[in-house]
């Protein structure tokens, strides 16, 4: 673990833009980190191994982490991502098991169609997001985060017993597969060589079982944590090694570590659980209203829906906002202050950004100071800076969606 430590030190990439409780040296040192089928092949190709939600992850390879994140906007970078819970949740009252849980409309999902969505608490407090994928084989496809893989199953794991102790015809599976993801722009145009469905028909948040690259029983998902087009392949163990060479044979793809996949996520305005979102965090006050569904609003049928309801129509105190700003990059836990000097909110994410040359963040502010264009003050190493908080996403997303 001390090398990890010592790697990401010498690449100038902060273990703090990640929540402590998923990679912190000395936690992460007195436990056995798991490895995901594809350990051998990051080593292989000069992977940088670090402790990440108790996973032994590549945090970068060969080239710099610029190199890379501009590598995914330009052309598609492969990233491993199979630290994540994969679910199956099976039976006849499936639907009505994953609405017990989260915020989003389920039921609406036409087949093999996905969506984000939120685990709330009673409190309204966001207890993870995870995507739900209503697959056309008979079951609901979950892939929620390996930071919160024991409270997520735990939690689903509950409310299958409680239903099925009322008699309700409902299950649970922990899949096992590896995930993969490859984001950019050419990333349908390298994966279209090596299947047989026409990927023209498989737009933003949908998904579809197929063959990839000779590897059967492969489940393609029209996603990603890049704010590009892309897509997440749920993949047979046994085949993920052979699925990666395939896909790195093409020179449009490059692997891709945790620095890229957070550079880019923040790029693209995409919240990390524990960072920008946890449970002391509301969907609305964490600008992420959109995920309630309508009908689960009016029916207020979801965990916490009478704190976050009345939330929509009257005034939260505090909201998730983008900042811009030069000279020194804001990092997770600077404070804000207004241009009076006062502290009136903090950074959850910093980073510069590749593709802007600017430094972006997001961060909690008063509603009155969340307004596009309100100029602020961060703190930074001590010495304060001007920020100006910005629309989110700061760089145009480029989702595939059928015109």
């Amino acid at each position: 673990m001390q090398r990890a430590v010592s790697v990401v030190a010498r690449l100038g990439f902060r273990l703090q833009a990640f929540p402590p409780a998923l990679c912190h040296p000395l936690s992460c040192a007195q436990e056995v980190l798991r490895r995901t089928p594809l350990y051998d092949f990051h080593l292989a190709h000069g992977g940088k191994m670090v402790a990440f939600a108790g996973w032994s992850l590549p945090v970068q390879y060969r080239d710099s982490h610029t190199d890379s994140h501009l590598h995914t906007r330009q052309h598609c970078s492969l990233f491993d991502v199979s630290h994540m819970l994969q679910t199956k949740i099976l039976g006849s009252d499936r639907v009505k098991l994953m609405e017990s849980l989260v915020v989003g409309d389920i039921a609406e999902l036409r087949p093999n169609q996905g969506t984000l969505s939120l685990f709330t608490n009673e409190a309204g407090g966001i207890l993870d997001d995870l995507i739900v994928t209503n697959t056309s084989e008979g079951h609901l496809y979950v892939v929620s985060n390996a930071g919160c893989w024991e409270k997520d199953l735990a939690l689903m794991q509950d409310k299958v017993r409680e239903l099925q102790n009322q008699g309700r015809d409902v299950g649970l599976e922990v899949l096992d597969n590896a995930l993969l993801a490859l984001q950019g722009p050419t990333a349908a145009q390298v994966l279209q060589a090596g299947v047989a469905d026409d990927l023209r028909k498989l737009p933003f948040m949908t998904s579809a079982v197929m063959e990839v690259f000779g590897v059967s029983g492969c489940r393609v998902t029209r996603c990603g944590y890049t704010g590009e087009d892309g897509v997440e392949i749920s993949v047979p163990v046994a085949g993920a090694v052979h699925l990666a060479t395939a896909l790195l044979k093409n020179p449009e793809v490059k692997l891709a570590g945790l620095a890229a996949r957070d550079s880019l996520r923040l790029e693209a305005g995409l919240c990390l659980y524990g960072n920008d979102i946890d449970e002391h965090t509301t969907p609305v006050e964490g600008s992420l209203s959109w995920t309630l569904g309508k009908r689960r609003r009016a029916a207020m049928d979801f965990p916490g829906a009478k704190v976050i309801v009345p939330q929509l129509k009257g005034k939260v105190q505090r909201r998730r906002v983008g900042l811009m700003c030069e000279g020194a990059p804001m990092r997770a836990h600077s404070p804000i202050l207004n241009m009076e000097g006062t502290k009136i909110g903090t950074v959850t994410s910093g980073c510069p950004s590749p593709s802007l040359k600017k430094n972006v963040a997001m961060g909690y502010v008063p509603c009155e100071y969340s307004r596009p264009g309100t100029m602020l003050l961060v703190e930074v190493r001590r010495k304060q800076q001007m920020a100006v908080v910005s629309k989110m996403p700061f760089v145009p997303t480029n989702y595939y969606t059928l015109k």
